[in-house]
């Protein structure tokens, strides 16, 4: 017997992997070519109807969402996966079902990814990891907790995309002097998804983490006619940030405790190997000046009238021309980008653009936050936080606060809900997304690792989920009416 044919018929088939991707293709045809289903109604009586194309993208959003989690086939794999789907399906056209894989969003990924390499490839990277590692110390406790400090903190002033492609180099040169071994460790396991975790917290914070909070606003403008300033977001996400920040610390020290408590000579070889890099030489002079300065023109974007109409990703691709100008990287660094992060995020976006067009989404929406429309206060705020966070992990986040917040904030009046509560509350959710690779740039990234499978990152995302929603139920009942924030209407 040949060894192809032993490895399908003996004990190395895997047939685990062959069962949820067939579950993903069950879910696929039992939802796409079930009969219709009912209308959504929103409170004013409105229907929204569920068309063939809508029940098509919900479809594929289960077969996605199943082949992600279980990786079935590789991530990027799926992605094209959910392009192929949407054309033969009819679903959407190949010009819409394919754009998607290279929209804005998807290029900022992968100018990001290409920092990230530039950190690593000038010394940068190494470089800031020993002074870091001289100023924390040798336990490994407080290395995750300086490791997720500094992430929190650097998204407050950049896009968390960019903040996650920056520390994924760093904590790869701190990983490698906790050991030399491939074999993913706890410690590995917690330093990254706990980066990626974090820098969902820390981009909460301020409108520079991230895109969501700007649209959020511009909403929250239109439908309810008042404006929210930058510092009075920052004002109650600060408290809420912060909290998951030391939270998440805690939660990784109990679920993936570092096997060793200390790292013994750690403080004084940083030190020394920090000595031995010499002076910061010609390219990580000319590569941090490129980097910081589109992070600084990116933040003050918003702020300066003549900057304001050009897009995020034109400037964060500045730089990416500039480094291979300057010769800082060359072709062999272009082939060496981690295509299948960049395919997994062309798929979230086009699954996303699918929902979004075909009105899938919005009937989701309707049926989910009706359901609460009769509800004490606290629940329906709370409902609505739960369906952002859910939503998040499977479509862009913007996306999951579009569909969200003007039906939550028409229903809001019914119950007497003010709808500042009901703002906040969303974005705090639409920035953690835990459970799937797909819901945040980080999450990817950090995958890049391969310190963790997708299984696990969706297994310890549900008690991280369960904890982000206890912090918001004690912000909307304690904290945020102490600070002022109107809760209910008076």
């Amino acid at each position: 017997m040949s060894t192809n044919a032993t490895a399908l018929t003996g004990s190395n088939f895997d047939w685990k992997r062959v069962l949820f991707l067939l579950i993903g293709l069950t879910l696929f045809f039992v939802v796409n070519f079930a009969p219709p289903w009912p209308d959504a109604i929103d409170p004013t009586g409105k229907h929204f109807v569920l068309s063939k194309e809508a029940k098509g993208a919900l479809a594929v959003f289960l077969l996605g969402g199943t082949w992600w989690v279980f990786e079935v086939v590789p991530i990027g794999v799926t992605s094209l996966t959910i392009g192929v789907l949407q054309v033969l399906f009819m679903i959407r056209p190949a010009n819409s079902a394919f754009k998607d894989f290279m929209t804005p969003s998807v290029l900022f990924i992968f100018a990001s990814l290409v920092i990230g390499m530039v950190f690593t490839k000038t010394g940068l990277t190494k470089r800031l990891a020993y002074k870091m590692l001289a100023v924390v110390g040798e336990k490994t406790s407080m290395i995750y907790l300086g490791c997720f400090v500094v992430t929190a903190a650097l998204t407050h002033i950049m896009a968390h995309t960019a903040v996650a492609a920056t520390m994924y180099p760093l904590l790869m040169t701190i990983y490698s002097m906790y050991t030399d071994d491939e074999t993913p460790t706890k410690f590995g396991k917690g330093l990254f998804m706990g980066m990626a975790f974090v820098a969902g917290a820390g981009s909460i914070v301020t409108l520079l983490g991230a895109a969501r909070g700007a649209v959020a606003l511009g909403f929250f403008k239109d439908i309810i006619g008042r404006d929210v300033s930058f510092f009075e977001l920052t004002f109650y996400m600060f408290p809420v940030g912060w909290a998951m920040t030391f939270l998440l610390w805690g939660f990784f020290m109990i679920f993936f405790k570092p096997e060793r408590a200390t790292i013994p000579g750690l403080r004084e070889k940083a030190k020394k190997l920090s000595v031995a890099m010499g002076k910061i030489t010609k390219n990580e002079i000319i590569a941090a000046i490129i980097i910081f300065a589109c992070i600084f023109v990116m933040s003050v974007k918003q702020f300066v009238p003549f900057l304001k109409p050009v897009d995020k990703t034109a400037i964060i691709l500045t730089s990416t021309i500039l480094f291979f100008v300057l010769r800082i990287l060359d072709i062999k660094d272009l082939e060496s980008i981690p295509w299948n992060i960049i395919l997994l995020f062309g798929g979230a976006m086009s699954i996303g653009f699918c929902l979004w067009e075909t009105g899938a989404a919005e009937w989701l929406a309707i049926n989910w936050l009706t359901m609460f429309q009769k509800s004490n206060y606290f629940v329906f705020i709370m409902s609505i936080a739960f369906f952002v966070m859910i939503m998040t992990n499977f479509i862009m986040n913007v996306a999951a606060i579009a569909i969200s917040l003007p039906v939550a904030l028409v229903i809001a009046p019914y119950l007497g809900v003010a709808p500042e509560v009901i703002l906040f509350a969303a974005l705090v959710t639409a920035g953690m997304p835990f459970l799937l690779l797909v819901g945040a740039a980080p999450n990817a990234i950090a995958y890049d690792s391969k310190q963790f499978t997708t299984g696990e990152f969706f297994l310890f995302g549900i008690p991280a989920s369960i904890m982000l929603m206890i912090v918001i139920a004690v912000a909307v009942a304690v904290v945020w009416p102490l600070m002022g924030m109107p809760i209910l209407v008076k």
